[in-house]
C-alpha cells in the first residue's frame, strides 16, 4: 500500500490521549471533597461512622496523586488503558467510601456519575460499556451491602424502600444517559475535527496542484511558441523531403516528440505528480533536510551517525513523512536558538529502535521547566537580557508542542534533558552541556524494509494528452 498523509488507527488513538497532570488535577479536587465531606459530618453532625477507614479510602487516592506527581512528567499523557486503570480506581474508591457512609441513603452516591462520564468521553465503547456495568453492579450492591449512618445516639439514619429503589433507578438511568449523551458529543467533536483535517488537507493538496498548474502553465506558455516553429518545421521538412525517405523519416519523427512534449505539458497541468522515490530516504538524509533552513543562522549544525554494534554503517531508510520533517525541524531551530555556537545532531539505529538526538552548547532547559515542555504558551514574559542574547528568538513553546505532537503521532516517545545544571557558570570551550532532546521510534514504525528501498518503483506513469 503507498504511504500516505493520513493517520493510522494507532495515531488517532494517541491523539485521544490526555494528560496526566488533568487526572491528577480532578483527583485532588475529588479528595479535599470527600475530605471535606467525611470533617463535617464527624464534627458538626456528630455521625458515627468509622471515620478511620473514610480517612484511610481518601488517603490512599492521595497517595497514588503524590506517586503520579513525583515518577512521571507533567506533560505526559495517558493511553486508552492507563486512562482505564485511573478511572477504575476512582470508581473502586468512591464505592468504597459509599459502602462505609450508608450506600445509597447518601446522597453523595450521584457521584458515581463523574468516573462514568469521564470514561464515555476518553474511552473507547468496549471499555466505556465495562465501567458502566460495573458502577451500576456497585450502586446494585450499596442498596443491600453498606454499613448504616448512624446518629449520636445510635439512631439509624435511613430513607424508606421506595426512595432507595427511586434512588437506584435514577442512578442507573442517568449512568447509561450521560454516558450516552457524552459519548455523542465527543464523536461529534471528533467528526467536525477530522472534516476540518480533510479540509485542510484537500485545500493544501488542491494549493499545490494548482501553484504546480501554474508553473506548468507559464512553462507551456514560453515553450509554445518554440514547440509550434519546431512543429511547422519539421512538417515543412516532411513535404520539401517527399524523395528523401530517410531525412523525411526524420523530420516526422521530430514533429511526433514535439507534440509528445506538448502532451506532457497538458498531463502535468491537470494532476500533480506522485513520484515514489520522494516517499523514502535515508535517515540523516531526511535529518539534513530538516535541518537545512537553520543551517546558515550563525550556528554549526553537525550530523553525526552512530549504528548499533550488529548494524551496518549505512543509515535505514525512513518514510519521508511530513510530520516528521516539520517536527525535528522545529527542535532544530529551538536548539538553534539558544546554541552559544554549536549543534549536534545524533542519528543511532539498530534492529529495534531509531533515535535522533538533538544537543547544544548552551545554558539547557530551566529545571522547573523540564516537565512541562512540549505545552504551549508556557514561557513567561522575555526578560531585557534575553531580548540582548537572543533578539531574533520570539518562541512561546507553541513550536516545541507542535513538534511533540507531530513527532508522536509518528510513534516518537520525546525526552528532554539538560547536559549539566543551567544555574552553574557556563564552562569555556565547545562543549555538549546544554539542553538534550531525544527522538526514539520503534524501527517497524517508520522504517523500510531493505527489500522495499531496493525494490521496484513500479510503472514509470504514463501521461496522456
Amino acid at each position: 500500500m503507498a504511504q500516505t498523509d493520513i493517520w493510522t488507527f494507532d495515531e488517532r488513538r494517541r491523539s485521544n490521549w490526555i494528560r496526566l497532570r488533568t487526572m491528577i488535577l480532578l483527583r485532588w479536587f475529588a479528595a479535599a471533597g470527600q475530605l471535606a465531606a467525611i470533617i463535617v459530618a464527624d464534627t458538626r453532625y456528630n455521625l458515627d461512622m468509622p471515620t478511620g477507614l473514610c480517612f484511610l479510602a481518601v488517603g490512599v487516592a492521595v497517595i497514588g496523586n503524590l506517586i503520579a506527581m513525583f515518577i512521571f512528567p507533567e506533560n505526559k499523557r495517558l493511553s486508552e488503558t492507563e486512562n482505564l486503570f485511573m478511572v477504575l480506581f476512582d470508581i473502586l474508591q468512591l464505592g468504597f467510601l459509599l459502602f462505609l457512609t450508608g450506600g445509597l441513603n447518601n446522597p453523595f452516591s450521584l457521584l458515581l456519575l463523574g468516573p462514568v462520564t469521564v470514561s464515555a468521553a476518553v474511552l473507547p465503547l468496549g471499555r466505556t460499556v465495562f465501567l458502566n456495568a460495573l458502577a451500576v453492579l456497585l450502586a446494585t450492591g450499596l442498596v443491600f451491602f453498606h454499613l448504616p449512618l448512624r446518629t449520636e445516639d445510635g439512631q439509624v439514619l435511613r430513607i424508606p424502600d421506595l426512595f432507595i429503589f427511586g434512588q437506584w433507578a435514577a442512578l442507573t438511568i442517568a449512568i447509561v444517559f450521560i454516558s450516552l449523551y457524552a459519548r455523542r458529543i465527543t464523536q461529534e467533536m471528533h467528526g467536525m475535527g477530522d472534516a476540518l483535517a480533510a479540509t485542510q488537507m484537500a485545500l493544501a493538496r488542491a494549493q499545490k496542484l494548482n501553484d504546480l498548474g501554474g508553473v506548468v502553465a507559464a512553462t507551456a506558455h514560453e515553450l509554445g511558441t518554440p514547440l509550434a516553429t519546431i512543429k511547422l518545421t519539421a512538417s515543412e521538412l516532411v513535404a520539401d523531403l517527399a524523395d528523401r525517405p530517410d531525412l523525411r523519416d526524420d523530420a516526422a519523427l521530430i514533429g511526433e516528440q514535439a507534440d509528445r512534449c506538448r502532451d506532457i505539458l497538458r498531463s502535468m497541468g491537470r494532476a500533480g505528480k506522485d513520484d515514489p522515490q520522494m516517499r523514502q530516504a535515508p535517515l540523516t538524509e531526511v535529518i539534513r533536510e530538516a535541518a537545512e533552513p537553520h543551517e546558515n543562522r550563525g550556528k554549526i549544525i553537525h550530523i553525526e551517525e552512530r549504528p548499533g554494534p550488529e548494524e551496518g554503517a549505512e543509515p535505514p531508510q525512513i518514510l519521508r513523512r511530513p510530520e516528521i520533517i516539520h517536527g525535528l525541524r522545529n527542535l532544530v531551530q529551538n536548539a538553534v536558538d539558544f546554541a552559544r555556537a554549536t549543534v549536534w545532531i545524533e542519528a543511532s539505529w539498530d534492529g529495534e529502535l531509531i533515535s535522533v538526538r538533538i544537543i547544544d552548547d548552551g545554558r539547557g532547559f530551566p529545571p522547573h521547566l523540564i516537565g512541562r515542555i512540549g505545552d504551549p504558551f508556557m514561557r513567561r514574559r522575555r526578560s531585557d537580557r534575553d531580548r540582548d542574547l537572543r533578539p531574533a528568538y520570539e518562541g512561546m513553546g507553541l513550536g516545541l508542542f507542535i513538534a511533540k505532537t507531530l513527532l508522536e503521532r509518528s510513534g516518537a516517545e520525546l525526552s528532554f534533558a539538560n547536559g549539566t545544571d543551567p544555574s552553574m557558570p557556563v564552562p569555556a570551550g565547545n562543549a555538549r552541556r546544554g539542553a538534550i532532546v531525544e527522538v526514539v521510534w520503534r524501527s517497524n514504525a517508520i522504517a523500510v524494509s531493505t527489500a522495499d528501498a531496493r525494490g521496484p518503483l513500479g510503472p514509470n506513469p504514463l501521461f496522456k494528452s
